[in-house]
């Protein structure tokens, strides 16, 4: 079992990343406690062994249209019908939305409660379990309403990376992937050489790559829990792949292929302005397509692209600002033109 605490302000979250699930380490009142999980996860071993130990559940639907209000009235009125005080642990066990979903359910149930995270997509490991960000979707508008609160517990278990079909895997690796480009050559050497047991999902390369990647964001968040200064620097390939989603279509691309691409563009942007550094932007490139992430999309309504990239939730000032690189861990916020974003959009 590898262990990692991450100090966030005034509270402590402790990562356990093991290989089969085993939650002996929450030491829990099974009285005074919720699962919340949703249609797909309540089958699992993992959910059924919580359940069997006397825990009461929340089952939720899958997918983006569950994270809602709705579904945290729903965890705050079984909450209440049980009877859970604010000593109460919620623990969420799924993907993403469901790490959300408890994590905000837990941030304003009696002023907050307990959290403890259980990630099952490699996505939710390398990104949502850890950091405190919570949210949820309102007026059309992804996690318009939030709050930040850590979990005091993350349990990660490699198995799960079993179950993920290709596309959901590959779109948290590319986070991974992403910590390694802001992290310096270490983590960016072990992704490189150890392509195939990742690809492989073989257990105790997993973890490693998992913890080595967590320990990066890590460092991000500890120095900037609110996102006011380098927490920024997570962006990196954000702007370009969201807008990307946007203009290509929700749903052509995964959150982590638009990522990847939006890294691309990051270092084309990052060469023309004269601040990447060349053999850097060939090594990233290389990267991204022994990976097999398709870099080279360009069919798609540049027009829409402008529109969509404008319209971003992270202007400054009126000001798009962009996450660029020198090299592996040395990282710039600038901000770049209309021009300088078409020039990308229009290379390979």
């Amino acid at each position: 079992m590898k262990k990692l605490t991450v100090a966030l302000e005034n509270k402590k979250t402790n990562v356990f990343i093991d290989r089969t699930a085993d939650f002996s380490v929450l030491e829990l009142n099974n009285k005074n406690s919720l699962l919340v999980t949703d249609d797909t996860m309540v089958k699992s071993s993992a959910a059924q062994s919580l359940m069997d130990a006397g825990i009461p559940s929340v089952v939720l639907g899958s997918g983006e249209k569950y994270k809602s209000l709705e579904s945290i009235e729903k965890i705050a009125e079984t909450g209440i019908k049980l009877g859970l005080d604010r000593g109460a642990v919620i623990i969420g066990l799924g993907g993403g939305v469901i790490c959300d979903m408890a994590a905000f359910a837990a941030s304003v149930y009696m002023r907050g409660c307990r959290l403890v995270l259980v990630p099952t997509t490699l996505l939710s490991m390398v990104d949502a379990s850890i950091g405190g960000k919570t949210g949820v979707d309102f007026l059309d508008r992804k996690n318009l309403i939030g709050s930040f609160y850590p979990a005091e517990k993350v349990l990660i278990y490699t198995d799960f990376l079993n179950t993920l079909p290709t596309d959901e895997f590959k779109s948290g690796l590319a986070e991974l992937i992403k910590h390694g480009f802001l992290s310096g050559d270490a983590l960016l050497d072990f992704i490189e050489t150890s392509r195939d047991g990742i690809l492989a999902r073989e257990s105790e390369i997993s973890a490693e790559a998992i913890y080595r990647s967590l320990k990066v964001k890590a460092a991000y968040i500890e120095k900037d829990f609110r996102e006011t200064g380098c927490r920024t620097h997570l962006n990196l390939g954000h702007t370009f792949g969201h807008a990307l989603e946007t203009a290509a279509g929700l749903g052509t691309f995964t959150h982590g292929e638009a990522v990847a691409w939006g890294i691309q563009r990051a270092m084309k942007a990052g060469l023309n302005c004269g601040i990447t550094e060349a053999a850097y932007a060939e090594r990233a490139e290389s990267i991204l397509r022994k990976y097999d992430y398709n870099i080279d999309f360009t069919d798609f309504d540049h027009e829409l692209y402008i529109k969509a990239i404008a319209s971003d939730k992270k202007k400054k000032d009126g000001e798009l600002r962009f996450i660029l690189q020198q090299k592996a861990g040395i990282t710039e916020i600038r901000p770049l033109d209309e021009n300088a974003i078409r020039e990308v959009l229009e290379t390979r």
